[in-house]
């Protein structure tokens, strides 16, 4: 049995050199690492020696490392091929933006907080596109009394949020 704990403290240094080397990144050199410890925990080598250990994991980090790589080139041949096509995040938003996002974000919380638990649970739930006989079931009651259950709940949380419109 691989004690791998031993192996990585023996190697995982030189393995991590050796691979910021080999790749010139020392993130795709940290996940290659990684990635070999993780393979020799899920499907040790058949060798149970160390010597043989310390080349499957070289050999597993080495072939890591270079699919990354691999992965990463492609992506880029595809990106440059069709740059209409390339993924758009949304621009990150500016600090006083992000701040008042998260106030709101805080308030709603502070009110959903307030509301019984049976009509927080309603709420969610319906927000994450449950149906009437999936909530139904979660809270206990017929398919008939979650239209008047949300209602209820709806109104209850307007009544813990701030009056004025600006402030959400």
């Amino acid at each position: 049995m691989l004690d791998v704990a031993r192996l990585f403290a023996d190697h995982h240094a030189a393995l991590y050199r050796y691979l910021v080397r080999l790749t010139g990144e020392p993130d795709a050199a940290a996940d290659a690492a990684q990635e070999a410890f993780v393979r020799m925990i899920e499907r040790p080598p058949q060798s149970g020696d160390g010597a043989g250990a310390k080349s499957w994991l070289y050999a597993v980090a080495t072939n890591a490392a270079l699919e990354s790589a691999r992965t990463r080139r492609r992506r880029e041949r595809l990106l440059a091929a069709a740059p209409d096509r390339a993924p758009v995040g949304d621009p990150l938003p500016s600090g006083d933006a992000y701040a008042e996002a998260n106030d709101r974000r805080s308030r709603v919380a502070e009110a959903l907080a307030a509301i019984p638990e049976r009509d927080r649970t309603a709420l969610l739930m319906r927000e994450e596109g449950f149906t009437h006989r999936e909530i139904a079931a979660a809270l206990g009651t017929t398919t008939g009394s979650v239209g008047t259950v949300i209602a209820r709940a709806l109104d209850r949380l307007a009544a813990a949020l701030p009056l004025d419109p600006h402030a959400l």
